[in-house]
């Protein structure tokens, strides 16, 4: 993890909108909203770490920002060069720099490639590596993620959870990319294992000054990885803070409620601390709620919030929320 200010990703009103199909003729056009309007940035050799309840849009938001989804509106901009409108030849230069962990190691890695197959694919498209060149990268790869030379003629199902997800990383890096997408890379394996892969997840970034985008719904483990963090609420990041000052003293309703679901090792504490309950159902992303999107379920909700949505705005160095209470 590094400490630099400089900006690698900077992110400006990023909506992706996907069409809903009408079956009655005439009927109006309907769109679900996964990302709607968000701005934030991820500065270079960093975690940031981006949580929320399943279908927030922050899998949606991560795929959108490396350009595997084309967005509806908004600016990405990597490393200065906005690549929000690039088409496919203008990113082929981007997309060695930007690669992508996916979650289901399994299904992610096609089952009728080997592993000299899958980890030489991404080389043959992005460099001029002969095949001694490129034999030698895979063995080199596969030492890094604590594979051997002998694995390289094997098939996905030949290997554990925690092995072909070693397999999607040795891929990931075989580019030497500046920036990856870590969308849920741990939440496929057992408990046993997550914690191996994401100790090698953040030894390669010391090794390499890689950029993560660490996408989860595992707040502890979001904790222990990330430098900054953003919490996603039906489409929209709703506060972003320094890791630890969020579990320290977080600030908008709903991340309260996220980290009290924690469970706590120490009986006392456990005994001590409040289970902030959150009623109600996640609105639709189709018909998303007036003002604040989180006022139908908000126990601290005002007049003002059912009109108008809030900004997000810096209540304290680095720590910054979007909700009327502050």
């Amino acid at each position: 993890m590094d400490n630099s200010d400089k900006v690698l990703i900077e992110v400006k009103e990023v909506k992706k909108y996907f069409p809903v199909k009408n079956r009655l003729i005439g009927s109006e056009k309907k769109f679900v909203k996964a990302v709607d309007g968000v701005s934030f940035d991820i500065k270079k050799g960093e975690t940031f770490g981006l949580v929320g309840e399943s279908g927030c849009g922050k899998s949606t938001l991560g795929r959108s920002i490396t350009r595997l989804y084309d967005i509806t509106s908004g600016d990405i901009f990597f490393d200065g060069t906005n690549i929000a409108k690039f088409n496919k030849k203008e990113l082929k230069q981007y997309n060695k720099r930007m690669q992508i962990i996916f979650q289901d190691p399994y299904s992610s890695l096609n089952p009728n490639m080997n592993v000299e197959e899958l980890i030489s694919e991404p080389l043959v498209l992005h460099t001029n590596l002969s095949k001694n060149e490129r034999t030698n990268k895979i063995h080199s790869l596969l030492e890094v993620v604590g594979l051997k030379k002998t694995d390289m003629e094997k098939f996905p199902h030949e290997f554990s959870g925690g092995q072909c997800q070693r397999i999607g990383i040795a891929r990931a890096i075989s580019t030497n990319p500046e920036f990856i997408l870590c969308d849920e890379p741990i939440s496929a394996l057992d408990v046993s294992i997550q914690a191996q892969v994401v100790n090698m997840l953040e030894d390669l970034q010391k090794e390499l000054g890689l950029t993560y985008l660490f996408v989860a719904h595992d707040l502890s483990m979001v904790r222990h990885i990330s430098d900054r963090i953003g919490v996603m609420y039906l489409g929209n990041i709703i506060e972003i803070s320094e890791s630890n000052d969020l579990y320290n003293n977080p600030l908008h309703p709903y991340t309260k409620a996220l980290l009290s679901a924690i469970p706590i090792a120490d009986p006392l504490k456990a005994k001590a601390s409040q289970r902030q309950i959150i009623e109600g159902d996640i609105p639709s992303p189709i018909d998303i709620p007036s003002g604040c999107r989180f006022h139908t379920r908000c126990p601290y909700a005002k007049p003002i919030c059912k009109e108008i949505a809030p900004q997000m705005k810096e209540v304290e160095s680095g720590h910054s929320v979007a909700c009327h209470l502050y």
